[in-house]
This record gives structure tokens, C-alpha cells and sequence, in this order.
């Protein structure tokens, strides 16, 4: 769906040359060569510290659900959103 933008008269000149400027620019980009770039997850290498995955609390499972409203086989349920 096309956005409804209300632009006023005296801006619609200035929104023009901007909107085109940006669609130059975009076009410029999808010429670069990209071909020999390797993909990164991240700008900057660095390597995030992991803790070990150790259990550190108690299961309090049951004793936390005694609060809940509707609970079955270890679930919350919770009422039907959509039909």
C-alpha cells in the first residue's frame, strides 16, 4: 500500500529534489562492486565473552505457577486471541 503524504505546495518542490537525491543515491550504491566483500555480522572484530552454561537457581516451577490463573502440564494458558 502507497503512503498518503500530505504535502503542502509550497513544499512539494523541495520534497521532489530530495526524494530524487535519495533514489540517485541509492542507484549509485547498487553500482558498487561488491563482489570480493566478505559479509560480517559485526563493523568491528570483536568476540563476545561467554559465561559456562551452568544451572545457578533452583526449579521453582511449581511453586511459581501456584500464582497463575490456568496452568496445565507445566504451561500457562492463556485466553484464545485469535480464532
Amino acid at each position: 500500500m502507497l503512503a498518503r503524504l500530505r504535502i503542502a505546495d509550497d513544499e512539494v518542490a523541495d520534497t521532489v529534489d530530495k526524494l530524487t537525491r535519495i533514489v540517485e543515491f541509492v542507484d549509485r550504491l547498487s553500482q558498487a562492486a561488491t563482489g570480493d566483500v566478505v559479509p560480517m555480522a559485526h563493523p568491528l572484530n570483536a568476540s563476545q565473552r561467554l559465561r559456562p552454561d551452568l544451572v545457578t537457581e533452583p526449579d521453582r516451577r511449581d511453586e511459581l505457577q501456584q500464582n497463575a490463573p490456568a496452568v496445565s502440564d507445566g504451561l500457562y494458558l492463556v485466553p484464545r486471541v485469535i480464532e
